[in-house]
């Protein structure tokens, strides 16, 4: 049996995959990408349908960007947006303060140009990352504690475009995909 890694997850059983693809967090998809080795796995039959169409693009900007696995946690420096990161206004941080802003710059940027390559118009991404989160991210204390506003990667991909969903509104997602078929 094959293992399945970051890249293979998505990968279509058989047959012609549908025009509009969805970009996924891979670890959503089971991919053990995150900063403590570990995935976040969503199980849903969207999700199976999804993967059984060829739709699934994964992909993990973080690793993306040159993180590796496992690594230290990271959050946007408190009074800082994504739109300030990407403006070079605003670092990300470790706790011990090392400043890793270049890699989610750089893997939000991979993002894009995967969704590009791919034709990806969607993304479901995972909430409340640095790089992925839709509606809050940590809020640089490092304390367990949101603040309202997205990641980077989201910040990113929204201002080209494509519309980004948290792994909470695969409906939704998968409505605005079903849009794109035509």
């Amino acid at each position: 049996m094959r293992r399945r890694t970051p890249d293979t997850l998505g990968a279509p059983s058989g047959g012609a995959a549908p025009t509009a693809r969805v970009l996924v967090s891979a670890c959503l998809l089971g991919g053990r990408v995150r900063f403590d080795g570990r995935a976040k796995t969503v199980c849903d039959t969207i999700l199976d349908r999804w993967r059984a169409e060829g739709r699934v693009v994964a992909h993990c900007p973080e690793v993306a960007g040159g993180l590796p696995v496992p690594r230290p946690p990271a959050e946007i420096e408190p009074g800082g947006s994504a739109e300030d990161v990407l403006a070079g206004a605003a670092r990300i941080l470790t706790p011990e303060g090392a400043d890793v802003t270049a890699y989610f710059v750089t893997g939000a940027r991979a993002a894009l140009e995967t969704a590009r390559g791919r034709g990806v118009r969607t993304a479901v991404l995972k909430e409340s990352s640095p790089s992925c989160g839709l509606l809050r991210v940590y809020d640089g204390t490092f304390s367990g504690r949101t603040a309202p506003g997205p990641g980077v990667t989201t910040q990113l991909l929204r201002d080209h475009g494509i519309a980004v969903f948290a792994e909470t509104d695969l409906a939704g997602a998968d409505a605005h995909l079903r849009a794109q078929d035509g």
